[in-house]
């Protein structure tokens, strides 16, 4: 429990998890006394990092922070997405906490190997061979470079966990939601940030990346999503040498997108890079409700006809049908400048709280929208920046009340990542006119006659034998239509032994206006049939 309190308070130290208004100096004047004395004694001894140098202050805090072990590196990046909880600048400076650690011992690589793939204690060169010395090690895995036993043309990325890592992440991941509990409970102000459910989505992306299976099985899922993708694709995996330790995939040969100057020397067009990537994560996020959510810039490689790579898929992110159109949505609204649409999407998801609805009317909230995207939309490329839209968001819906959504946050913190990729390959990449062909297409496909149709194809299996149905008891409806006339007009039919004299009125009714009707369904039911045979 130690650590986590270290953590705490070294956070706690540079203003964060506090109110807005109490942050960038304004804390002492305006929290109240005991506030004040009760942070005091807490950070008592913690380091408080000052402005004077900025670069210092960022690289002491990162240092110090990577100096408690893998889940807290985990934990900062993690932070470094929520501007709303600890701030713009902190967050800003956890976002250059980078996963890298010392590799560990040959040694245990081999004992690790021996003990997840059956043959490779009696026969080290029956899965792959020439196993390289660590090419990358970060705190849950590190990569080696293999050969195919067969074809020494054919190289192999063998990942492989470090020892004993899901018990250690294990055990301090639980003192992380101890504290979560903690803050939630003697803290009201922080309920609105759920961060009990914030560090729950942090506990599910490391259970994936402790078991190499589902990062495979993520690999696999990806490349079915963008199988026929122009410009996107991930790595094979060799599933015959995959366990839950140890993952082995084809080695992609490509260069690092952060390696600015290699991509332009092998003459790759930095613009069109830029925008595919927006492009690609977005069609992922929105079309397949599956995206790679660690897209830094170490994730990304680019082949020699500019494809882009991605690598690492130990954490991924979902989005259901009801999040996507809400990003979609407010994607939309922003690049329209329809603001109104965008609160609309909130009011109607249900993330304003009913306390809110009735004090704030959506004409509030769109004009609070209003005076986030305006500035941004007027700005040069190079000075639109979508963390900073985020961070004054994030305001937005603490000025109403509105509770964080966990589902999103993966989401956020990507757009981010993907943000600065784009950035450093193109500074005047501008996000909206990248992302507004993804998002308008996506919207008529989900939203237009095509999403109908099918809809319809879907639910064909539950519609057709409903169809048939109603197709069987057609040749009775012109009987029912006469029965409903007749009662509707108090007569009924003459008996057979009376003198059968004009057709009553009811029947005449039914031939001038029931027919019509009946005709009316049959072609529906037809037309419907085609659609979902189309």
């Amino acid at each position: 429990m130690l650590k986590p309190l270290k953590m705490l308070r070294l956070i706690l130290a540079q203003d964060a998890f506090l109110p807005a208004s109490f942050r960038g100096g304004d804390f002492k004047p305006q929290a109240p006394l005991w506030m004040r004395g009760l942070r005091r004694v807490f950070i008592l001894g913690s380091l408080r990092f000052t402005d004077t140098d900025h670069q210092k202050r960022r690289e002491d805090l990162v240092t110090r922070i990577a100096a408690l072990g893998p889940s807290y590196i985990k934990l900062g990046q993690f932070l470094s997405t929520r501007a709303d909880m600890i701030g713009a600048t902190l967050a800003a400076d956890l976002a250059h906490l980078q996963d890298r650690l010392p590799p560990f011992p040959e040694a245990q690589v081999q004992a690790t190997l021996a003990q997840s793939l059956s043959a490779y204690k009696d026969n080290p060169d029956h899965y792959f061979t020439n196993l390289s010395a660590p090419i990358a090690a970060a705190s849950i895995a590190q990569v080696h470079q293999a050969q195919d036993p067969n074809d020494a043309t054919k190289k192999y990325a063998v990942k492989i966990l470090r020892p004993n890592i899901e018990r250690i992440l294990t055990a301090e991941l639980k003192g992380f939601m101890r504290l979560a509990r903690l803050c939630e409970r003697f803290i009201p102000a922080t309920r609105r940030l759920r961060p009990c459910a914030s560090i729950a989505i942090l506990q599910q992306s490391m259970a994936q990346e402790v078991d190499l299976r589902k990062e495979a099985a993520a690999l696999s899922e990806m490349a079915e999503n963008t199988r026929g993708d122009y410009g996107f694709r991930v790595p094979q995996v060799i599933w015959a040498a995959s366990t839950k330790d140890v993952l082995v995939m084809e080695w992609v040969e490509a260069i690092a997108i952060s390696d600015i100057a290699a991509l332009r020397a092998a003459h790759h067009n930095m613009a069109a890079l830029s925008t595919r990537l927006i492009e690609v994560f977005l069609t992922l996020a929105l079309r397949d409700g599956f995206f790679h959510a660690d897209m830094h810039q170490g994730n990304i490689l680019v082949e020699a006809d500019s494809c882009l790579v991605g690598i690492d898929l130990g954490i991924t992110g979902r989005l259901d049908e009801k999040s996507r159109h809400f990003l979609a949505e407010i994607l939309h609204g922003f690049i329209t400048r329809d603001y109104r649409r965008v609160a609309r999407v909130h009011y109607q998801a249900g993330y304003v709280p009913p306390s809110q609805i009735h004090g704030h009317t959506i004409e509030d909230f769109a004009q609070a929208l209003r005076a986030i995207g305006e500035p941004i939309r007027d700005s040069k490329a190079a000075d639109i920046s979508l963390s900073h839209l985020l961070t004054q968001l994030f305001a937005v819906t603490a000025r109403f009340d509105m509770e964080t959504q966990p589902q999103l946050l993966l989401l956020q913190k990507t757009m981010v990542n993907v943000e600065g990729v784009a950035r450093s390959l193109n500074p005047q990449i501008n996000f909206w006119d990248a992302a507004e062909p993804v998002v308008r297409k996506w919207l008529e496909e989900e939203l237009g006659f095509g999403a109908f149709i099918k809809q319809l194809q879907t639910q064909a299996p539950l519609i057709l034998p409903q169809m048939t149905t109603i197709l069987q008891h057609l040749h009775q409806f012109p009987a029912y239509l006469q029965t409903q006339a007749e009662k509707e007009t108090g007569s009924a039919s003459p008996p057979v032994s009376a003198p059968v004299s004009a057709p009553i009125a009811p029947h005449n009714t039914l031939a001038s206006g029931g027919w019509w009707l009946l005709v009316v369904i049959v072609i529906l039911v037809l037309l419907l049939l085609v659609m979902i045979i189309l």
